[in-house]
């Protein structure tokens, strides 16, 4: 496996691949649009094909994962990226990496709680708020259930202990 930031050499099959998995170039957070393919991130790659993905977005010291997504489960890829970022963040001197996601993945806020992310906050009704700018956000998720509210959770950074 081949992980590596993401490079301008990668923009167009990180676009094609986010329209696949995210059903559009756009991703909503927070009531803001981002396009993932032209952030920051990290790739993973086999036999030359993308097998898993996570962008961020750093802002006032803070980094937002915007898209995690790895094609193998339980290979590992996720935590990869995960861990990645967590490094990054650190080298990046931010206080703290938070994520949204819909009250339906359920499966995706246990793996965040098992690194060590916490819930702070639950958006009520900001998905179908969303829907507004992105229609192709279904309306049932997981298990059937409907998509309306989004979950923020946080992972405090600590910075480096310089043992010297």
């Amino acid at each position: 496996m081949a992980r590596s930031e993401l490079q301008s050499a990668d923009r167009d099959e990180l676009a094609s691949f986010i329209e696949k998995h995210w059903h559009s170039p756009v991703i909503m957070s927070r009531g803001r649009s981002f396009y993932p393919h032209k952030e920051n991130g990290f790739i993973d790659r086999r036999d030359g094909q993308i097998v898993g993905v996570l962008t961020f977005h750093v802002e006032d010291g803070e980094l937002e994962v915007l898209t995690l997504n790895a094609t193998l489960q339980g290979k590992g890829i996720g935590s990869a990226l995960m861990l990645a970022t967590i490094e990054k963040a650190r080298d990046l001197g931010c206080s703290k990496i938070w994520l949204t996601t819909t009250n339906d993945r359920l499966k995706p806020i246990g793996f965040y709680q098992r690194i060590g992310f916490r819930m702070t906050n639950i958006n009520l009704g900001v998905v179908d708020e969303a829907r507004k700018i992105k229609p192709q956000i279904p309306e049932f998720g997981e298990r059937g259930v409907r998509i309306q509210d989004e979950i923020v959770m946080e992972l405090s950074i600590k910075p480096y202990i310089d043992e010297d």
